[in-house]
């Protein structure tokens, strides 16, 4: 009788914290969709309706902003297809090399290999702000103002992506799965992207995701390289909408343009997703 007592206080014990996680996990989703919601909302209502208060109702305005934007003056396609192409060319780059210096490193022994790793960590500690005035004057002394290059070709060097890729590894891929492919004769370039690519398709998701909105939402580099308008990308074009005169401002269409610029992140969360638990779950566990 007492066993059983005590199994039914730990079940008991079980589905309250389940419960719990259930409430907490509930209201946080609640808070982190609710701006979403607002977003949408203020998308369909003009700009004197955004000027009296929030509504939760949607308003009937939502044609006539859009066609405000689409007609102004900002040049909202080509932002849109810029910011693709920087976003996807740097996503794979980013993703493809890092996991390759990753497994450098997991799988090679080198007589500096213990002092590169927290090199590269170190790395990871320097803010972008502080080396962009060197950043802006070898670009503009290779003449690669108004290109798309320097946003694209530093993303190969990315040491959060490759700190995450050694990390998964550690736990996913087993070094005597690549001792048998080099005992069967494979080359080490085939042996990297027939068997450890395949193998990393999780953890390579979860990354090209960040990844890709991480450049898509980028403002700052992009604001310094880019200076012609048909070469700039949604969030200057949105910065550039928002700071408009008060004579020609509107919110409303600052709403559907930052409405319109996250539809792109929503369609490749949504490709890729099956992927995000499970490389985010073995990208956590060092094993």
């Amino acid at each position: 009788m007492a066993k059983m007592s005590n199994d039914t206080k730990k079940g008991m014990g079980i589905h309250a914290r389940r419960l719990l996680a259930y409430i907490v996990l509930t209201i946080v989703s609640f808070f982190c969709l609710f701006w979403f919601y607002v977003m949408f909302i203020n998308a369909t209502r003009s700009n004197g309706e955004l000027q009296s208060g929030f509504t939760a109702i949607p308003s009937t305005h939502l044609l006539e902003n859009w066609n405000n934007l689409v007609k102004g003056t900002l040049p909202i396609w080509s932002g849109m297809i810029n910011s693709l192409i920087i976003s996807a060319c740097a996503a794979v780059l980013c993703t493809y090399f890092s996991t390759m210096t990753a497994y450098a490193i997991h799988a090679y022994e080198f007589k500096l290999k213990k002092y590169i790793y927290p090199f590269i960590l170190m790395i990871m500690m320097i803010p972008t702000q502080v080396t962009a005035l060197g950043f802006i004057k070898l670009v503009n002394g290779m003449h690669l103002m108004d290109s798309f290059l320097p946003l694209i070709v530093p993303s190969i060097a990315a040491p959060v992506v490759f700190f995450y890729m050694k990390q998964y590894m550690e736990s996913a891929l087993p070094m005597a799965l690549i001792e048998a492919a080099r005992i069967d004769g494979a080359g080490e370039f085939y042996t990297f992207n027939r068997i450890v690519v395949p193998l990393m398709k999780p953890a390579i998701a979860v990354q090209a995701i960040f990844t890709f909105v991480s450049n898509w939402n980028n403002y700052f580099t992009p604001a310094l390289i880019l200076h012609n308008d048909k070469k700039k990308t949604l969030p200057i074009l949105i910065a550039q909408l928002r700071a408009a005169d008060w004579l020609k401002f509107d919110m409303g269409q600052v709403y559907v343009m930052i409405t319109f610029s996250i539809l792109p992140v929503i369609i490749v969360y949504l490709i890729l997703s099956k992927h995000i638990v499970q490389g985010i779950a073995l990208g956590s566990v060092k094993g």
